[in-house]
């Protein structure tokens, strides 16, 4: 695993199968103590859902693009919540890990 230093916090990146990935919860540990808490925030933003779903469009051949529209359309409503987990599991997203 490398680490990279962006603004005074330690990001960890790692190797899967040649594509690199970097820690949304080192970078969420540089706004909050919980990290969670932003990654969550983070996944609830209708820009953030659509910036998702459109990579998975254009490199993962095996996304479910009906999936995505039903998050999509929801994104941004107050009872709206989405984990990268849950993102993954309906999707077969392969941009987050």
């Amino acid at each position: 695993m490398a680490k990279i230093i962006v603004q005074n916090t330690n990001i960890t990146i790692i190797s899967i199968n040649g594509d690199d990935y970097f820690s949304l919860t080192d970078l969420a540990k540089h706004k909050s103590d919980e990290p969670n808490a932003v990654i969550a925030n983070w996944m609830r933003n209708r820009n953030t859902i659509e910036y998702l779903g459109i990579w998975e469009l254009l490199y993962n051949p095996v996304f479910k693009p009906t999936e995505f529209e039903g998050f999509r359309m929801q994104a941004g409503l107050n009872v709206f919540t989405l984990s990268p987990k849950k993102w993954i599991d309906v999707t077969n997203a392969v941009g987050i890990i």
